[in-house]
């Protein structure tokens, strides 16, 4: 009786929701009929900027480690203390075995979501611990304080996992429902970007590698600067494939439009790199404020004590911030042509406007993405780590280190279908709820939160 009620009630909220006027359905934007222009100057002139320093950084970097390539050489043939052969050959395999393992991961997220779902948030604080096991073994100062710092994070990620076990079932039926239909040749743009990935990341690799060589007192900062590069630009491959498979996911919810995959491509790097160079850069520094806001709130709770007297205000800031910086904004990057923080702000406006702010809030998809790329670099990490430690064991944690980014990233980018096509549902129900092209799934759970606050 209680399931035939709540379906009733769910009916009602629906038919409702039809005889209201919604502000976000006489404000929604007219279907494209081709890519639209960007009309802000100030905007324009911010995208070419971030544009031409992503490039103008490319060359730079590229430069930077064909010299350090040199001069390692050079500098090796002295003092022959660096030994190529026992460096290389771990983390070139963690880059293959990363690529084969995103392969892998995106296949079964598509053919069995609930699995892949389950097995991101189960595994991956065992494969956490299991490498802050093996730095620990590894025995050297900074390989205990990683280790430490990772096992940590495991039990992190076990509580949080404990935490929304309750969310899965839903969080498994979005996933499912939005990722039913991937656009056409999805897999040859999740092929395509990983290709590219494993490209850089091999370049990159070169460049640590010889920058460990030289022995210079600049190496932790020639280091750095790599890994900051990598980090940079695996978010840019990884956001364009997202940008191009939110539009065509987006357009087909939204207008029942189909657009050609190698267009919608096209159209991304031609006109949205700038966009998506930013959102690059805001997202993830924007991510780590929210998460640490989220942590901070939830030490300090109820107390009114002064250590936790900033805790709401921490709070607040970061809720703001997201605002202007959250990864549902690449949907109308990518279908609109608009601004990165334009783009976020309009649709964070748009889930508040119809009630989804709870539900977005508490979002599983971003999580397991996440966690997804901390198991393919766990698992890389064990794997070149390992090798490493036998053959030459002084090697062995920085191998582990960049073994996980590595790892990290190449998945990331694989896994940033599934997360457009999440985000492409949200915002296209989010614009028009009334639309036949969706279940009562969304409904279904927000009538479920409702009753759970009453």
């Amino acid at each position: 009786m209680a399931s035939l009620e709540t379906t009733k009630n769910i009916h009602i909220q629906v038919q409702e929701a039809e005889l209201r006027p919604s502000s976000i359905n006489l404000m929604k934007t007219q279907e494209p009929s081709n890519f639209p222009p960007e009309t802000t100057t100030a905007g324009q002139f911010l995208r070419r900027l971030f544009k031409l320093l992503f490039y103008l950084h490319l060359i730079l970097i590229t430069i930077f480690v064909i010299f350090l390539t040199l001069y390692g050489l050079i500098f090796n043939t002295r003092t022959h203390h660096f030994r190529p052969l026992e460096y290389y050959p771990p983390l070139l395999t963690a880059i293959g075995f990363s690529a084969i393992f995103a392969f892998i991961w995106q296949w079964m997220t598509s053919s069995s979501p609930s699995k892949a779902f389950k097995a991101a948030f189960w595994l991956s604080p065992l494969l956490t611990c299991t490498v802050g096991v093996l730095l620990i073994d590894i025995s050297s100062p900074a390989s205990l304080a990683v280790g430490v710092v990772a096992i940590v994070c495991a039990v992190i990620q076990s509580l949080y996992a404990c935490w929304v076990s309750p969310r899965f079932d839903y969080a498994i039926r979005v996933l499912s429902v939005s990722t039913a239909f991937p656009p056409p040749k999805t897999t040859i743009l999740v092929i395509q970007s990983i290709s590219v990935s494993i490209l850089y990341s091999c370049l990159l690799v070169s460049g640590i590698g010889r920058a460990t060589a030289t022995r210079s007192s600049w190496k932790a900062l020639f280091i750095a600067l790599i890994l900051l590069s990598m980090a940079w630009t695996m978010q840019v491959i990884k956001n364009t494939l997202l940008v191009t498979v939110s539009r065509i996911k987006y357009m087909n919810l939204a207008f029942g439009t189909e657009i050609d995959t190698r267009e919608a491509f096209r159209d991304t790097i031609k006109h949205l790199t700038g966009s998506i160079c930013i959102g690059s850069i805001l997202v993830p520094v924007l991510g780590v404020v929210r998460g640490s806001a989220r942590a901070v709130k939830l030490t300090a709770g109820d107390t009114d004590e002064f250590l936790f007297s900033c805790a709401n205000c921490y709070s607040g800031m970061a809720s703001t911030l997201v605002m202007y910086g959250n990864r549902w904004g690449f949907v109308h990057v990518g279908a609109y042509n608009k601004g990165f923080v334009q783009a976020s702000s309009d649709t964070w406006e748009m889930f508040g406007n119809e009630g989804l702010k709870e539900l977005i809030n508490s979002d599983l998809t971003g999580s397991f993405c996440f966690l997804s790329g901390v198991a393919a670099g766990a698992i890389c990490s064990l794997v070149s780590g390992t090798w490493a430690l036998i053959i030459h064991r002084s090697y062995a944690t920085e191998v582990s280190i960049y073994a996980f980014f590595i790892g990290y990233f190449m998945c990331r980018v694989a896994m940033a279908w599934p997360q457009a096509c999440v985000s492409s549902y949200y915002v296209a129900y989010a614009e028009d709820p009334r639309s036949v092209r969706f279940d009562l799934t969304i409904p279904a759970r927000i009538e479920e939160l409702r009753r759970f606050q009453a």
